[in-house]
């Protein structure tokens, strides 16, 4: 018993550091089921959770860390579904077409850069309001020069409005999921005049920072209309809005796209900035010097500007967590406490996991926690060197110091955001070493001395240096991002790859004896497995208008224009950094008649678009074919067909399709059948595809553009 015991006798002391990753296990458990727990299973684990609870306070001391660990993973389970159950609201189930009215929630721009509205306090025509979504989001179509929006205004519109779409193949991302959080109960367009109905209610304290960030943001882009400005904007209401498609793009292929989130980086050159200069402000008058702490007065401002500096940025994930782990390393100086440690970390983990379990599977935590642990874990190893050996000259240590954080946080949130984005960048170490000294010089000073002069109208000059900080770290991007290679992409990785390496490197991390190294062999295991991904050969849309067919060239696509959500998805997770237009342009694809004619080893997989008559249906279903069909099949259709046919019923119930060989052999996954049975999958009922009335919807392709117009997840 006691050898048993003598491991965890080692780890006393370092096994905080895993209460938020034993919830995070609980959590994903929670999200990895293929059908939805019911009370049963929420008894059993509430159950366990008492049980495990009981041997940590009264079993033997050598399983109590095992007992903790259960516990935290029914917990975890427990707090995710939890979660789930809150945040449930109605889901449209239909196509609408209609009048909605709605009070303005919050304004942005979408990945096309229209205008988009999210309205809660929804009225959708002749709909019950039991049955009307809490909140939904709608891209506006054209310019409205008759209105200003504001947060908080009661608009009428007319819009198209359809379910959040599911994902665009199996085990992609998932929209639906994340538009079940957001209580997005519906999404749409519209391309008519919006009208105001009501001003903004006086009082509304919770849209108050809603309308400081949109009245800065208009304020900074009225002063400096361009990409600077815009940039600014960001920095300050993390409203990328005014920022042009081109900077963005620049951005992303530099590996600086972070700078853009309000998170870590932002709120710590904050805090630090108001703590130094309150401080060293304290300290030049000798008077109070000597009568008050100077470090928690200091401590106690820097808390503050945090806190409203997290209220403005509207409380991403990231900012959230970088707020929270602030706020743990100040109280801690208020109470006379080591500050930056893994416990902070952890504490601040267990915060936002339990707030909001959801995270957990956004890109936003999973970098901003890697890079977070990695950062402290790799400065602790630092301090603990040998000062005589390693001792650099005083000018050397900060831009060593800027180089080491710059590798840390750069390998450390790689793995996700090439999971993430697909994408890694050749040069990203170069272009954080270049931007970063003028963000914590000019770009996070700037800032806080703006809103310090905005309360006597003098914000200009710190808008102005904000500014040339801005034009320094574009043009470095611009720079870095017309190198060549400066962008490789990633194929998506296998679902359990980053569970796996994260795991592996939590181990190597919060390990402190030579058993760390054991971690190295998961790291390793999954990297293999990333690297061994295959991608399906054969990629059908849920309304079969799109097709890829993967070729020795990459994927071929059906189609040029339209479903351009659909196929960037699918040539981003292949690692393929082309466009539609030329992935369309490769071999592999026959036109067949009305159809698409697709060779797939041994299988003929054709593709037909218009409608099919019975006897057509016959002629085309010739044995070793599959027939898929755009259309759904009569109601009584032949029943002694010699092939596979999936028609446009069998589509909507299982979702896009994942087709890939096996020797002889094909298999056919179907998105829905891949996300399971959870609450926010909605299955499409017998009116599916139809507005409110029963009558076909009025939703087609623009003719111009030919893009689709139901509005993507992207928008």
């Amino acid at each position: 018993m006691r050898r048993f015991a003598d491991p965890f006798a080692a780890l006393h002391g370092h096994l905080f550091a895993w209460v938020p990753v034993f919830l995070g296990l609980g959590i994903g458990l929670y999200f990895s089921l293929m059908a939805e727990p019911d009370t049963r299973v929420y008894l059993v684990a509430a159950g366990a959770a008492l049980i495990f609870a009981g041997l940590w306070r009264l079993g033997p001391l050598p399983f109590r860390p095992a007992a903790v660990g259960l516990l935290l993973v029914a917990a975890g389970l427990l707090i995710a579904g939890g979660r789930a159950h809150l945040v449930a609201s109605p889901v449209l189930g239909f196509r609408y077409y209609g009048p909605v009215e709605g009070r303005v929630l919050l304004i942005d721009r979408s990945s096309s850069d229209q205008l988009r509205l999210t309205l809660d306090r929804v009225v959708l025509e002749r709909m019950d309001p039991g049955r009307t979504p809490a909140r939904v989001r709608i891209t506006v179509g054209g310019t409205q020069p008759h209105i200003r929006f504001e947060p908080g205004q009661v608009v009428m519109l007319t819009a198209f409005l359809s379910p959040p779409e599911g994902p665009v193949e199996p085990g992609g991302f998932d929209f639906q999921r994340m538009a079940w959080f957001l209580r997005l109960g519906a999404v749409g367009f519209s391309r008519s005049p919006v009208m105001a109905l009501q001003p903004p209610e006086p009082g509304q304290v919770g849209l108050y920072f809603a309308r400081l960030r949109q009245s800065i943001s208009d304020g900074v882009r009225a002063r400096f209309p361009s990409d600077a400005g815009g940039f600014v904007t960001a920095v300050l209401t993390n409203d990328t809005s005014g920022l042009s498609r081109e900077a963005l793009d620049s951005l992303r292929a530099s590996n600086l796209a972070h700078i853009l989130s309000i998170s870590g980086l932002h709120m710590s050159l904050l805090a630090a900035f108001v703590f130094a200069a309150l401080r060293h402000g304290i300290a030049l008058v000798p008077v109070m010097a000597l009568r008050v702490s100077s470090k928690k007065i200091a401590a106690c401002a820097a808390l503050l500007a945090a806190g409203f500096y997290y209220g403005l940025s509207g409380g991403a994930v990231a900012t959230q967590r970088s707020f929270v782990m602030i706020a743990v390393m100040l109280v801690a100086i208020l109470v006379d406490r080591r500050a930056i440690t893994l416990r902070s970390v952890a504490i601040a983990g267990i915060i936002v996991l339990v707030l909001q379990p959801e995270s957990l599977l956004q890109p936003g935590f999973q970098m901003s926690f890697a890079a977070t642990v990695a950062l402290v874990a790799a400065f602790a190893a630092v301090r603990e060197l040998p000062q005589e050996r390693w001792r650099l000259p005083g000018w050397l240590r900060p831009v060593a110091a800027l180089a080491l954080a710059s590798v840390v946080a750069g390998a450390a949130t790689a793995p996700y955001g090439a999971a993430a984005f697909n994408k890694l960048s050749g040069y990203g170490l170069l272009a954080n070493m270049a931007v970063e000294p003028v963000m914590a010089v000019l770009v996070m000073p700037g800032a806080v001395i703006a809103a310090v002069l905005a309360l006597v109208g003098l914000s200009d000059p710190a808008l102005w240096v904000m500014v040339q900080g801005a034009r320094w770290i574009l043009a470095v991007s611009d720079w870095i991002a017309g190198l060549d290679g400066a962008v490789v992409g990633v194929v998506a990785p296998p679902v359990w790859v980053l569970p796996v390496l994260t795991l592996g490197g939590l181990w190597l991390i919060l390990i402190p004896f030579r058993a760390r190294w054991a971690g190295m062999v998961p790291v390793a295991a999954a990297l293999v497995l990333w690297a061994a991904a295959e991608r399906p050969g054969l990629l059908i849309t849920e309304n079969a208008a799109l097709v890829g067919l993967m070729t020795p060239e990459g994927r071929a696509l059906s189609r040029g224009t339209g479903e351009k959500f659909t196929a960037q998805n699918w040539l981003e997770n292949d690692g393929d950094l082309a466009g539609q237009r030329q992935a369309a342009a490769r071999p592999g694809l026959a036109a067949a008649g009305a159809g698409l004619s697709v060779p797939f080893g041994p299988v003929e997989v054709l593709v037909l678009s218009g409608s099919v008559a019975d006897g057509d249906l016959a002629g085309s279903c010739k044995p070793g074919r599959l027939l898929i069909l755009a259309e759904a099949r009569a109601a009584n259709p032949p029943r002694d067909l010699a092939c596979r046919v999936i028609d446009r019923r069998e589509l909507a119930l299982r979702g896009a399709l994942a087709v890939r060989l096996s020797g002889a052999d094909i298999t056919i996954v179907g998105a829905r059948e891949w996300s399971g049975k959870r609450l926010w999958t909605v299955s499409p009922g017998p009116n599916a595809g139809y507005d409110r009335d029963g009558a076909a919807p009025a939703i087609t392709e623009t003719a111009a553009a030919g893009e689709p117009s139901v509005p993507s997840a992207a928008d």
